[in-house]
């Protein structure tokens, strides 16, 4: 069965994408470039939706670094409101749910699976227990105020088994895990204490 991975890339401060910001918030390096070129994942079928695909395929038609890769992958955007043809090469549209496409993909296509942005989608499929590796590439920015899309609201707890990392061009870190959706949790809200030495 082929494996999916949920795939982010983030500010600091948690977020997917800043008002005014350039794609890769401009940090993307050289190791980090030749990393996503030679990625094994480059041969996945990479799932979105709608309102990644009009921000990706704003990219690739302004020639941002690194988005030929992702042309030239296979791709499906699963989305009620986009109508075919779509513009950006090798993608196919869905129309209907997201999470039993998934699971029909993931038992009946012999590639692998990921994610590009797509946080309403990368949420429904965590949920329902479709996602087998969560990797989050972080950049070393806060975005603060000009931050969109707070990628982690919403989601169900998480416990996350480290199974990689790697830091490219000296600032940009990987982090890769293996998730493990918590049961819900009853009661009061757990705190921890912090102390000042």
């Amino acid at each position: 069965m082929p494996e999916l991975l949920v795939d982010f890339i983030t500010s600091l401060d948690g977020f997917a994408s800043a008002e005014g910001w350039p794609g890769y918030w401009g940090l993307e390096g050289p190791e980090y470039l030749a990393w996503l070129d030679e990625s094994p994942e480059r041969e996945f079928t990479t799932l979105m939706g709608a309102t990644t695909y009009r921000l990706m395929s704003g990219f690739v038609a302004a020639d941002e670094p690194g988005t030929a890769e992702l042309t030239a992958m296979p791709k499906v955007v699963f989305s009620s409101t986009l109508k075919e043809p779509l513009e950006w090469a090798n993608t196919r549209l869905v129309a209907k749910d997201p999470v039993e496409a998934v699971r029909s993909m993931k038992q009946d296509d012999t590639a692998g699976l990921r994610t590009i942005g797509s946080l309403t989608l990368c949420r429904s499929l965590l949920a329902a227990g479709l996602v087998d590796r969560f990797r989050v590439v972080v950049f070393p920015v806060i975005t603060g105020s000009a931050g969109r899309e707070r990628i982690y609201d919403g989601y169900p707890d998480v416990a996350l088994e480290m199974v990689a990392s790697r830091t490219f061009d000296g600032r940009i870190q990987l982090l890769e895990y293996v998730p493990t959706v918590l049961a819900q949790r009853e009661g009061p809200p757990l705190h921890t204490r912090s102390s000042h030495t």
